[in-house]
């Protein structure tokens, strides 16, 4: 299973607003931080917002911060709102299906258990525990300094 760039950007702001929680972040700083496009990083902060997840304050001062607190911020629901399919093979779409085994094919039970597996153990954790380590939180913080 591989996320898309789309969840990795999403993961990334949101461990950001959460380790400077009384900053309000514009995409620009955000994306020249993490040294990433902001034409993506703008769609990202987009799905985020739609989900629930962020804040966005337009204008001149404005930015994006949590809509939540970071324990409230659940990881599978966000991979879930930021990815836009868990086709991880041809035929978990039933549109674009043209392979011609599907229909005897015992791939695609283990294939979905282990995607709910996958999605279960993101269920665990919340935005929250992936800053608990004072540590890596530092760290973080030096390696994104402005």
């Amino acid at each position: 299973m591989r996320l898309t760039r789309h969840t990795d950007y999403a993961l990334r702001l949101l461990m950001l607003l959460a380790l400077e929680p009384d900053e309000l972040h514009t995409v620009e700083d955000v994306a020249r931080r993490y040294e990433v496009s902001r034409n993506h990083l703008n769609k990202v902060v987009q799905t985020l917002a739609q989900a629930g997840f962020i804040e966005s304050q337009r204008g001149r001062g404005g930015g994006v911060r949590l809509a939540r607190s970071p324990e409230n911020i659940n990881l599978g629901r966000v991979v879930r709102a930021t990815e836009d399919n868990f086709h991880i093979v041809e035929c978990f779409c039933s549109e674009k299906n043209s392979c011609v085994v599907a229909p005897a094919c015992g791939l695609r039970d283990p294939l979905e258990e282990a995607l709910d597996a996958f999605l279960a153990v993101l269920d665990r954790y919340s935005l929250a525990d992936l800053l608990r380590n004072p540590h890596a939180s530092r760290r973080m913080r030096r390696l994104l300094a402005v």
